[in-house]
């Protein structure tokens, strides 16, 4: 297996993880932050759709003249890294927006990622990163920062009061 088959099928493992823990928590639950809490489910997916494009999207590729169409700049500033979540809706597009750019990501993310190269995978990211350094390093980060925000995913569920889901 390629270094890049290795990648794709972190990502591809880390999205599946998440989409089982997504997928059990019913939309209308999804911008409740729990007491003491300071996020939420919508908050989480469309961080992680946001990550997922800024990480394994643009800093493998640069960023493309269609990419806006791919995911907002508005989207990108709304869930990204010094962005809050709010309890209140009316800030934040609607749950199946959130779902529909999460989705459309890592669908162009699948289609682009299996020509990369193997050798292109020690290039400095197309932008920088605070500690990504590489295309590797960002793809690698990629799967790993999805399954730090699953876990968090994964406690908003418990502290909204589903049971634990294996």
């Amino acid at each position: 297996m390629s270094r890049t088959q290795t990648l794709i099928a972190s990502i591809v493992f880390s999205r599946s993880y998440t989409l089982r823990l997504v997928e059990s928590i019913p939309v209308g639950e999804w911008f409740k932050i729990p007491p003491a809490g300071v996020s939420h489910v919508a908050w989480q997916v469309g961080h992680l759709a946001m990550a997922q494009y800024r990480l394994a999207l643009q800093r493998i590729r640069g960023e493309r003249p269609d990419d806006a169409a791919l995911i907002s700049p508005e989207f990108l500033k709304t869930f990204g890294r010094d962005s809050v979540a709010d309890p209140d809706p009316s800030r934040f597009p609607s749950p199946e927006e959130i779902r529909a750019v999460f989705e459309r990501v890592y669908a162009r993310l699948m289609s682009e990622l299996p020509s990369l190269e193997d050798a292109t995978l020690d290039q400095p990211a197309a932008t920088p990163h605070a500690f990504c350094k590489t295309k590797f390093d960002c793809l690698h980060w990629c799967s790993h920062h999805e399954m730090l925000h699953a876990g968090q995913i994964g406690l908003l569920r418990r502290q909204l009061g589903h049971k634990q889901l294996w």
